[in-house]
C-alpha cells in the first residue's frame, strides 16, 4: 500500500483519507499523520455534523485537552492554549461540548473542568477528585468493577424502565499532593 494512503488529507475541515480529496472539487495538500491526528480528524467531523468548522482555536483547544491525560479548568485550558484570549476559549469549549467533541466535569470547587469526550479518545475512564485542591485525575476500572456497574445498570433499568445510556464514578478524597 502506497504511503500516501496512510497520509491524512489537509483543506480548512481535515478530510479522513486519500479517497475522500479525490471527492473534494479543490486541490488539497497530502501531509503525513501524527500521533494525535485521528482525534482531530474526529473532532472535524463531529463539528461538521453540527455544522460547525474546525477552527484553528478550536484545533488548539482540542489539543490542549489531548496532551494534558486529565481534565482541565478554563485557566489551565488558556495556559495550554497559550496565545488564545479566555472569551475564545469559553466560546470555543461551549461549541465543543455541543458537538460530542468535549466534555464538561463539575468539579467539587466553583471551577468546571473540561476533557476529550470518551467517544472521541475511546478511553473509558472514571475521575479521582481531590477535596483540598480540586484536581480531577483520570483512571481506569477493573474489568470486574466494570461488569458489575453493567449489571446494576441493568438491573436499574429493568426496575424503573429508565434508559441507562453510560456511567461514571467519581471517587473523591486527598491527592498525594495534599494528603
Amino acid at each position: 500500500m502506497p504511503d500516501q494512503w496512510r497520509s491524512f488529507l489537509r483543506i480548512n475541515l481535515v478530510l479522513s483519507s486519500p479517497a475522500a480529496a479525490r471527492c473534494y472539487p479543490y486541490p488539497v495538500e497530502i501531509v503525513e499523520a501524527g500521533p494525535t491526528d485521528w482525534i482531530h480528524d474526529k473532532a472535524a467531523l463531529r463539528l461538521a455534523s453540527a455544522d460547525q468548522r474546525y477552527t484553528s482555536k478550536r484545533r488548539a483547544v482540542v489539543q490542549a485537552l489531548v496532551a494534558a491525560g486529565r481534565p482541565l479548568t478554563i485557566a489551565e485550558v488558556i495556559e495550554a492554549a497559550s496565545g488564545l484570549p479566555m472569551s475564545s476559549v469559553y466560546r470555543n469549549l461551549t461549541v465543543l461540548c455541543e458537538a460530542g467533541v468535549a466534555r464538561r466535569l463539575p468539579g467539587l470547587d466553583d471551577l468546571g473542568r473540561f476533557e476529550l469526550a470518551e467517544a472521541m479518545s475511546g478511553h473509558h475512564h472514571h475521575h479521582l477528585v481531590c477535596h483540598e485542591c480540586g484536581i480531577i485525575t483520570d483512571v481506569r476500572a477493573s474489568a470486574r468493577l466494570e461488569r458489575a456497574l453493567a449489571e446494576a445498570a441493568r438491573e436499574a433499568a429493568t426496575d424503573t424502565g429508565f434508559e441507562v445510556t453510560e456511567h461514571r464514578i467519581d471517587l473523591e478524597g486527598l491527592c498525594a499532593r495534599c494528603r
